[in-house]
């Protein structure tokens, strides 16, 4: 028997049973999922979304990466084709060779055009939607980012009688904490005194740099209720690292009795640093003090 009669029969032979055993491999592999992992996978590792802007990005980041797969797998077939199916073999010559090839060469030149145009559709149409800043919203929150904290100041809140603002500051040995009501819309009016920032928390698939002199907002709605973490993601100093802070989404009776509580402690008004020409430490005197 030659050599390739034996290579080919030991193909015949061994390619079901390789075939069985990974498809037995992967169905063990797949029954040993929790249906956490499974979600997980089904979110392509993109956290549980928290807020209404949150399934934009996600159908945004799925979708792509669907784009992606099958456009690869098609890339990859018919490079496998071309290699098995053109192939030298050893009782023929070598294959009749062709310099150009003009429906190939327009399918290589058109396909990307229309890939990158429809990328670039969807991307355009999430983002808008995503950005999109709700006029009168429920709840506005000032936040200012400073080195290395953050400082949240909650604006004409009825609750105090729609005149007052109370503010909550953190420091590097503080994580601050930003309170927000599920099923309520808030905006974030972004500020910064000293450097660029990035505001960022990863359960509302978003984030949105902080910059001085620029106005920046954003607006979405918490869908769901409990603690998310929140940082910085501009490297901004030394301790860019510390710039955490915690997002509590709680009912309204919670969210008004911590506002009354922020009253109660004096930290009424807007504080220092919440503008570019003041402070750029974000702290009140007494703030300072505590921090020191």
């Amino acid at each position: 028997m030659s050599r390739i009669s034996t290579r080919r029969t030991t193909q015949r032979l061994l390619g079901p049973r390789f075939a069985a055993w990974g498809g037995l491999g992967l169905l063990l592999a797949l029954t040993g999922c929790s249906q956490e992992s499974t979600d997980e996978w089904k979110r392509l590792g993109l956290p549980e979304p928290a807020s209404d802007r949150a399934e934009y990005t996600a159908d945004l980041w799925i979708g792509s990466w669907t784009a992606a797969l099958i456009i690869g797998a098609f890339v990859w077939g018919l490079i496998l084709w071309t290699c098995f199916r053109y192939r030298r073999r050893h009782d023929e010559e070598l294959p009749t060779q062709v310099r150009y090839n003009l429906p190939i060469e327009v399918l290589y030149t058109i396909a990307p055009i229309i890939v990158v145009a429809m990328l670039f559709f969807f991307t355009v149409e999430k983002q808008n939607a995503v950005q999109e800043v709700i006029a009168e919203p429920d709840h506005d929150v000032l936040v200012t980012a400073h080195q290395w904290s953050w400082t949240f100041t909650y604006q004409d809140e009825d609750v105090l009688g729609g005149k007052t603002d109370v503010y909550e500051v953190g420091t590097p040995e503080t994580v601050p904490e930003l309170w927000l009501v599920e099923d309520q819309s808030v905006t974030f009016e972004l500020n910064s005194p000293d450097v660029i920032h990035s505001f960022w928390v990863p359960a509302f698939l978003y984030k949105l740099d902080v910059i001085p002199g620029r106005d920046q907002s954003f607006s979405l709605t918490p869908t769901t209720a409990g603690e998310f973490e929140g940082r910085c993601a501009e490297l901004c100093g030394f301790q860019h690292a510390r710039m955490l802070f915690t997002v509590k989404v709680v009912d309204q009776q919670a969210y008004e009795a911590h506002l009354r509580d922020l009253e109660q402690r004096g930290q009424v008004g807007t504080p220092r640093g919440a503008s570019d020409s003041e402070d750029v430490t974000g702290l009140d005197t007494e703030d300072e003090e505590v921090a020191e």
